[in-house]
C-alpha cells in the first residue's frame, strides 16, 4: 500500500500539512509530539519497575532442602496456667 510513495509524494504531503497547520504552528507542534512520547517513555519505564517490584522473588533452598527466607509463625501458646 505505501510502498508506491515516491520523494514527490511525501514533498506533496508535507506541503498539505504546511498549508493546514501554518509555518507558526509546526515547531510547537513538533515540540508537544516530542514531550508527549518522552512522557509516554517515562510512565512505560515506571510501569516495567512497578511490575518487578511487585513480583515476588521465590524462596531460595537450602542445602536441606528447606526455603531459608520462610520462618515459623508465632502462635500464642495454649498454656492457660498462669
Amino acid at each position: 500500500m505505501l510502498g508506491n510513495l515516491n520523494g514527490w509524494h511525501l514533498l506533496i504531503v508535507l506541503a498539505v500539512i504546511l498549508l493546514l497547520f501554518g509555518a507558526a504552528k509546526l515547531p510547537a507542534l513538533a515540540k508537544s509530539m516530542g514531550q508527549s512520547a518522552r512522557v509516554f517513555r517515562s510512565e512505560m519505564k515506571e510501569m516495567k519497575r512497578d511490575d518487578e517490584a511487585a513480583t515476588p522473588e521465590a524462596p531460595r533452598a537450602t542445602e536441606s532442602g528447606t526455603a531459608s527466607s520462610v520462618t515459623p509463625e508465632k502462635r500464642p501458646s495454649s498454656d492457660t496456667s498462669a
